[in-house]
């Protein structure tokens, strides 16, 4: 089976705050392989890019993904939003029985994730 990629850029926003906050964002994608999905987020993931994932996030919640790997290894700074973002999933692929981990934590989101004792919870 060929893995599929969505991906989502600054490029494809409809309104002026929405390519704002995703042009902040460096990259976002999805690869589903099989029943596996991995997240992966570059960049900034804060107040006015974490919105743009809202409908992303939403659809592998629809979709029922599990296990769900959210990739940090090329984020440089998330903010409280961001982590809500990340928790948010996490509370609904949970509750839909899946499973959801944090993969590459480093420098200030490793940081932020260790204050807040997430690391432990999405390892």
């Amino acid at each position: 089976m060929t893995p599929a990629t969505i991906s989502i850029s600054g490029g494809h926003a409809s309104s002026a705050d929405l390519q704002r906050a995703t042009a902040r964002l460096a990259a976002f994608s999805r690869e589903d392989t099989g029943a596996e999905t991995l997240v992966r987020l570059e960049g900034s993931f804060d107040a006015l890019s974490a919105p743009a994932s809202g409908p992303a996030f939403d659809a592998v919640v629809s979709d029922q993904r599990s296990p769900v790997a959210i990739d940090m290894s090329a984020l440089r700074m998330i903010d409280s939003l961001g982590v809500g973002a990340v928790v948010s999933l996490y509370k609904r692929v949970r509750a839909q029985g899946g499973r959801i981990s944090v993969q590459g934590l480093n420098g200030q989101p490793l940081a932020i994730f260790q204050l807040l004792q997430l690391d432990r919870l999405l390892a």
